[in-house]
């Protein structure tokens, strides 16, 4: 554990020693905002409206304004992700450092763990951008907090589950461009495919859409935990780390 951590935290500092990091936490700062400030300034429009027509609409902040806002910024993380987890490998590849990380008396699991973890912190820092918009929320209204905290998990999962495979891509190639775009078109993939069988009800279409990223999200989304979601997330993540740790063996026995 204690080598995992060293990685981890070697992994984090490289983030936050080049732009990248505050790149990507401005650029959802910026993003996210803009989503807040449209979300509010349409809700309190609406609202007024209501009232002036004499309509008494009780306003549900957390379904018309975080939910929908929460939903947004998953939508955020599929295009930074990419970026994230574009250097995990790659660059270590790129630079002959790969070879040092091999024969170290350090375990795979163990170098993938930690980089993983990197790659999860370094998210959370982006996500956590979000936070002061949604605590503006709470000093200006009164919303549920469980379905706030159940989205976040949400996201939370999402994301560890798209940083994996993200790593295990990076492993494959020492071209971050390439690592890069080929974790978009995968992440995109498996957000669209519940688009691709929406009109569809045959048992295929079915096993096709569960493993969509976005049918697992909806009932984070709405504020409710139900386990067989969290399982999606944990198997996938699993299984995207355990694919890394064979592309690892295979570059150890190529090494």
């Amino acid at each position: 554990m204690k080598d995992v951590l060293l990685i981890c935290q070697k992994e984090l500092k490289s983030y936050f020693a080049s732009p990248i990091a505050y790149l990507l936490m401005a650029f959802f700062a910026l993003i996210f905002g803009f989503g807040f400030y449209t979300a509010t300034r349409d809700v309190a429009r609406f609202s007024f409206q209501a009232q002036m027509m004499g309509q008494q609409q009780p306003m549900n902040v957390n379904d018309q304004i975080i939910r929908p806002l929460l939903g947004f910024a998953s939508t955020i993380a599929l295009f930074l992700i990419p970026m994230i987890t574009m250097r995990l490998f790659a660059e270590e590849k790129r630079t002959g450092t790969i070879e040092l990380l091999l024969t170290s008396p350090i375990r795979d699991i163990e170098i993938i763990l930690g980089k993983w973890l990197g790659a999860m912190l370094l998210y959370l820092c982006v996500l956590g951008m979000s936070m002061i918009n949604v605590a503006l929320l709470f000093a200006w209204a009164k919303p549920d907090v469980k379905p706030v905290l159940v989205a976040y998990l949400g996201l939370i999962l999402q994301g560890g589950c798209l940083l994996a495979i993200g790593a295990f891509i990076s492993t494959t190639t020492k071209n971050q461009i390439i690592a890069g775009g080929v974790t978009f078109f995968v992440c995109l993939m498996l957000w669209l495919l519940s688009w691709f069988t929406a009109f569809d009800s045959s048992a295929v279409s079915s096993v096709v859409s569960y493993l969509s990223i976005v049918t697992h999200f909806e009932n984070f989304g709405r504020g409710v935990l139900s386990l067989k979601d969290v399982i999606f997330y944990f198997s996938m993540i699993f299984f995207a780390l355990f694919l890394t740790a064979r592309s690892m063996e295979s570059l150890r026995w190529r090494a």
